[in-house]
C-alpha cells in the first residue's frame, strides 16, 4: 500500500477533529489513532516520539528507516556486561564461580532491549521469530553462566536475520549452538552398528530434523499458496513428510559441535566451556572458551553419517560431506512451496491478526516467493507486506472491525507497551538490571517471558481454539488465549498494578515511573479526558464510549488533590484501560 493509498484509506471513516487536510480533503499527517495502532503491531509499544515519526513519515517511511537502522547493542554484549557487573558486586569476585551467575541476567537483557532499543521493528520481528523457532532457557541443560549466553547469542541470530533472507535464517538457526543444545543435535553422531554391520546400536538423534520441518519451515500438511490445506484424491490432507524423511534428514545433522575460539594464542581447543569465567584468567579459567556459545557450530567429520541421505524427494549420495549435506538440506527446505504460506501466516498472526483471510496469506506468501525482483525469502519484503497489506491497514479495523479481525494482546506486549508509554525507554528510568526478571509465573507475574517457553511449541500454538468460547463458535483460532487461565488473568493484573506503583516483584523493587504527562488530567473532577487520552495512546481509540464512561465513573467525580492522589488516579485509569476487552483484543 502506497502512502497515497494510505491517505485515501483514512477517508473511509470520519477523520478525527482537528486533522489537517490538503486541498483534496486528504490528511496531511497520519491520524494519531492509526499511528498508535500501527506501532502497537510493529513495535513493543507506542511512545510519543514514535507516534510523531509515523504520523509525519507515514508507514512506508518509518518502516524503511527502521530496516536500515543498525543494531544498537547485541544481546550477547548486554549479558556479558550484566555478568561482569554481577561479579564486581560480589564481596570477593575472584573466588566466585561463574556457574553461580543468575540465569535471569538473560531476562534482564531482553526486557531492556525490548523496552529501550530504538530499532524496534527489528526487535519485534526477532521476538516473533523466537516464538516460531523456539529456543527456551527452560530446556538448555547448562548452568547460570552458559545458558544466558547461549540464549542471548540465539536472539542475536534472529535479530541479524530479521531483515535478511529466510534461507540464511534457517542455516544460522541450524548451526546455532543454543539450538544445537535445545534440540540435541550438538554432538549428534552417526549411526553405530554391531559387528555384523546390520544391527543398529545407535541412531542419529532426530529431534532437530523433525522440528525444523514441522515448526520452522514447512509444517505438517501441504498448503496452497493462500494457506489452505491441499487435499489428495481421497479428500484427505497430504502430509509434508514421513518418518523416513525425518530419519534421512537426521543424518544431515550429525557431526556438528562446538567451535572453540583460540584467540588467546595458546592454540588449545580443549577445555570445559561450562566453567569458563567472564573476564579472563583472574578467575582461573581462560575466558576465550565462552565464544563457543555464539560461534556457529563446526563439522567433526568423524561423527558425520557417511550413508546416503534421502528426504523430501531428494537423495544425497553416500559419502557426501557434512557441510555439503547441510547446504543441500537447507536448499530443499527453503525452496519447498509450503514455506511462504506456512511462515507468512504465522507472521501475520503474531503481528496483526489471528485469523487472516486466505487472500491476505496469499499476498504475503507471494512476496516471500518473489520480492518483485526475483528474490525468494526476502524478509524485508515479507514484513513490509504483512504490516502494510490493505487487510491490515484499513482504519475500519478501528471504527468498525469485523468479528474475525484482531488478536489477543499477549502479556509480554502488555508489559512493554505500558513500560514504553511510561518512559522506561529512557535511560534514567531503566530497571536495576541485576535483579531477577523472569516473569513466567502465572500466579504472581505475567505468565509469559521471552525465551522462556515451556516447550518447542511456544507458550501457545498458532491453531489453538479456546473451548466453549464465542471464537470457537465462529470457527476462529485465538492462540494467546491458551495462556489466559483463572490463575494467569488476575496474576498479570496484579503484577501490572504493582509495576505501575513502582514496586513490582522481580523488577528493581523501586521502578521510577514518571506520571507527569497525566497529572493535570487526573486533577480534573471529570476523568473523561484522562480516560480518552489513555484510550488513544494505549488502545488506539478502540475503547467504546460505554467502556470509557464506565472507567471514568469508577475513577470518581471529584478532583484528585496533590501529586500522590493524582498518580494513584492515573495508575487506576491505566489498569482499567489495559484490562478492557477492547484493549486486550488488539484490532
Amino acid at each position: 500500500m502506497t502512502v497515497a493509498a494510505e491517505r485515501q484509506d483514512e477517508k473511509l471513516v470520519a477523520l478525527p477533529a482537528g486533522t489537517a487536510v490538503d486541498a483534496n480533503g486528504l490528511p496531511v499527517s497520519m491520524p494519531e489513532r492509526s499511528a498508535v495502532r500501527f506501532l502497537n503491531q510493529a513495535t513493543f509499544g507506542a511512545t510519543p516520539s514514535d507516534i510523531a515519526s509515523v504520523s509525519s513519515r507515514w508507514r512506508d517511511g518509518w518502516i524503511q528507516e527502521q530496516m536500515v537502522m543498525p543494531i544498537t547493542q547485541t544481546n550477547w554484549d548486554r549479558v556479558r556486561a550484566l555478568q561482569t557487573a554481577w561479579f564486581n558486586a560480589q564481596p570477593n569476585p575472584a573466588s566466585v564461580s561463574p556457574i553461580g551467575l543468575p540465569y535471569e541476567l538473560l531476562d534482564a537483557a531482553l526486557w531492556q532491549s525490548f523496552i529501550a532499543s530504538p530499532d524496534q521493528l527489528r526487535k519485534r520481528v526477532a521476538y516473533v521469530l523466537s516464538q516460531l523457532m523456539v529456543v527456551s532457557m527452560e530446556g538448555l541443560a547448562g548452568n547460570g553462566y552458559q545458558n544466558p549466553l547461549l540464549a542471548a547469542a540465539y536472539f542475536d541470530v534472529l535479530e541479524r536475520n530479521a531483515f535478511g533472507n529466510f534461507r540464511s535464517l534457517l542455516k544460522d538457526i541450524a548451526l546455532s549452538p543454543a539450538m544445537g543444545m535445545y534440540l540435541s543435535h550438538r554432538g549428534n553422531q552417526k549411526a553405530q552398528y554391531d559387528a555384523d554391520g546390520v544391527t543398529v546400536l545407535r541412531q542419529p538423534d532426530e529431534n532437530f530434523a523433525r522440528e525444523v520441518m514441522q515448526l520452522f519451515s514447512i509444517g505438517l500438511v501441504q498448503l496452497n499458496v493462500d494457506g489452505t490445506r491441499k487435499l489428495g484424491p481421497n479428500g484427505k490432507e497430504i502430509e509434508t513428510y514421513s518418518t523416513d524423511d525425518v530419519m534421512g534428514l537426521a543424518r544431515v545433522f550429525t557431526g556438528w559441535n562446538w567451535q572453540f575460539d583460540t584467540r588467546d594464542g595458546s592454540g588449545r581447543q580443549a577445555g570445559n566451556p561450562g566453567a569458563t569465567s567472564v573476564d579472563g584468567a583472574s578467575r582461573g579459567i581462560n575466558s576465550v572458551f565462552c565464544e563457543c556459545y555464539r560461534n556457529a557450530m563446526v563439522m567433526v567429520d568423524a561423527d558425520h553419517s557417511p550413508e546416503a541421505k534421502t528426504f523430501l524427494g531428494t537423495t544425497l549420495a553416500a559419502g557426501t560431506k557434512g557441510e555439503a549435506s547441510l547446504e543441500a538440506a537447507i536448499d530443499v527446505l527453503f525452496n519447498h512451496p509450503n514455506v511462504g504460506p506456512f511462515i507468512g501466516r504465522q507472521l501475520i498472526q503474531r503481528l496483526v491478526t489471528s485469523n487472516p483471510s486466505p487472500a491476505y496469506v496469499a499476498r504475503v506468501a507471494q512476496r516471500f516467493n518473489n520480492n518483485g525482483a526475483g528474490v525468494r525469502g526476502d524478509m524485508k519484503a515479507v514484513i513490509d507486506q504483512v504490516l502494510r497489506d490493505p487487510e491490515a491497514r484499513s482504519p475500519l479495523n478501528i471504527t468498525a472491525p469485523s468479528a474475525t479481525a484482531g488478536k489477543v494482546r499477549e502479556p509480554v506486549l502488555r508489559m512493554t507497551g505500558l513500560a514504553r508509554l511510561l518512559g522506561l525507554n529512557q535511560e534514567a528510568l531503566a530497571w536495576n538490571a541485576t535483579r531477577t526478571m523472569n516473569m513466567s509465573d502465572p500466579a504472581t507475574q505475567l505468565g509469559q517471558s521471552p525465551l522462556r517457553s515451556p516447550s518447542v511449541f511456544n507458550c501457545y500454538r498458532p491453531g489453538y481454539v479456546a473451548p466453549n468460547s464465542k471464537a470457537a463458535e465462529l470457527g476462529l483460532v485465538a492462540p494467546e488465549l491458551q495462556i489466559a487461565t483463572e490463575t494467569s488473568v488476575p496474576g498479570a493484573l496484579n503484577y501490572l498494578q504493582a509495576f505501575m506503583a513502582g514496586g513490582a516483584p522481580k523488577t528493581s523493587g523501586s521502578v521510577a515511573i514518571d506520571f507527569t504527562p497525566w497529572l493535570g488530567l487526573a486533577a480534573k473532577a471529570d476523568a473523561a479526558e484522562l480516560v480518552s487520552d489513555l484510550n488513544l495512546k494505549l488502545a488506539n481509540g478502540a475503547l467504546s464510549g460505554t467502556t470509557q464512561a464506565a472507567i471514568a465513573a469508577a475513577l470518581g467525580g471529584s478532583s484528585a488533590n496533590g501529586a500522590s492522589a493524582q498518580r494513584a488516579r492515573v495508575r487506576a485509569a491505566m489498569l482499567m484501560v489495559t484490562s478492557a476487552p477492547e484493549y486486550l483484543i488488539q484490532k
